[in-house]
């Protein structure tokens, strides 16, 4: 998995999502080159480790028209942008739409309660 190389950040928001904990970082410094916003993390119960994130990253100029933020998802398989908006630079926003999104992926059922 090509996972976000986080260095430090900020806990902004936590939810339980069926058997899984998201947490959305913001602040975030990375040692991979890219200007995070927003990163949600979504660890499976009784895991360490992530198994899914769902990145808000600075679009660069040349994409800036398409919106300020592009959203890509990262799993064990998969690497995909999800487009551009400026919507996603709002955390809850962000947030709410991260989480709907790896809940079709995971076919979870369960609407996200936010513990933080």
């Amino acid at each position: 998995m090509n996972a976000p190389k986080i260095q430090t950040a900020v806990p902004l928001r936590r939810y339980r999502l069926g058997a899984y904990t998201a947490v959305v970082l913001g602040e975030i410094e990375s040692s991979d080159g890219i200007e995070y916003r927003y990163i949600l993390a979504l660890v499976r119960e009784g895991e360490a480790r992530p198994r899914v994130y769902v990145t808000a990253e600075k679009n660069p100029r040349a994409r800036a028209r398409e919106g300020a933020h592009r959203m890509r998802v990262i799993a064990e398989a998969l690497e995909e942008d999800r487009g551009s908006s400026d919507r996603w630079g709002d955390p809850d926003v962000f947030a709410a739409e991260g989480l709907s999104l790896v809940a079709g992926m995971l076919g979870l059922a369960e609407q996200a309660q936010r513990l933080m």
